[in-house]
């Protein structure tokens, strides 16, 4: 196949494109072109935004966000490869799905509407919902957070991780995500290749959830890679040894 010199980073829930800094550095110095949009009502400093909620934020639904990137891919000069956490996981799959990516990668990636997430996902992000909340926004607070995110960080990181990337995030995202057709995925259907990444120890989509969305895909003629990385949070895209990760995935991608 060949290969696009352009790659797509977008950042999921509870976090904005400022979690990519390091992984964008990191590609640009190996001669790729790296796009790390803001999802609409994301745009801005953390702390900025923790003080004071982006207008647009709770107008912005998943779908708004694929959308948002569908943009960018179509003013670009190829289809790129396309990289998303957590909830962009689930983005990149219907990128993927929409024919907009060279190739797609999943890390620590949100199920579709259409495969039941476990107990354990229910309980991390119930509140992220809102159906229970007199709130417009979801802020989670510094011991969710920790539970949630940053559980495989040392006790004395934990305060300097959420200054650095904890933002309201829109109870609407969420929403459509298991309450939207749109939120569904063909698995049936002929795509390019798509790499699936999961955090050993995850606390918001475990490994057992990232294995089985890697064998939701039935064409026989397209590829499906899968990678677990042990004594990984959610937050393995920030933590130590992120390198590791982001060279995982170059080189899986260059040896497509």
């Amino acid at each position: 196949m060949t290969k696009s010199k352009s790659i797509i980073l977008i950042h999921g829930n509870f976090v904005n494109d400022l979690s990519w800094t390091k992984w964008k550095d990191h590609y640009e110095k190996k001669g790729y072109t790296v796009y790390t949009p803001a999802n609409p009502g994301h745009e801005g400093n953390p702390a900025d935004l923790r003080n004071r909620v982006h207008p647009d934020l709770v107008k912005t639904g998943f779908i708004d966000v694929v959308n948002n990137i569908v943009k960018l891919i179509d003013s670009l000069p190829e289809k790129p490869l396309i990289i998303g956490h957590s909830m962009a996981g689930m983005a990149a799959m219907k990128l993927l799905e929409l024919g907009k990516a060279s190739a797609a990668v999943s890390i620590d990636g949100a199920p579709p509407k259409n495969v039941f997430p476990p107990i354990q996902t229910l309980k991390s992000v119930l509140p992220a919902f809102g159906f229970f909340s007199g709130k417009k926004y979801f802020m989670g607070s510094r011991e969710w957070y920790d539970k949630c995110f940053f559980n495989t960080l040392p006790l004395s990181e934990r305060a300097n991780a959420f200054a650095s990337v904890a933002v309201p995030e829109s109870f609407k995202v969420s929403r459509e995500l298991v309450l939207n057709s749109f939120s569904n995925i063909d698995f049936k259907k002929p795509h390019q290749p798509i790499l699936f990444i999961g955090g050993g120890s995850d606390a918001i989509f475990p490994p057992e959830l990232t294995t089985t969305l890697a064998r939701k895909y039935k064409d026989s003629g397209s590829r499906v890679d899968l990678k677990i990385f042990p004594g990984k949070s959610h937050f393995i895209c920030g933590e130590n040894g992120w390198e590791s990760v982001a060279d995982y995935i170059l080189d899986w991608y260059e040896n497509l």
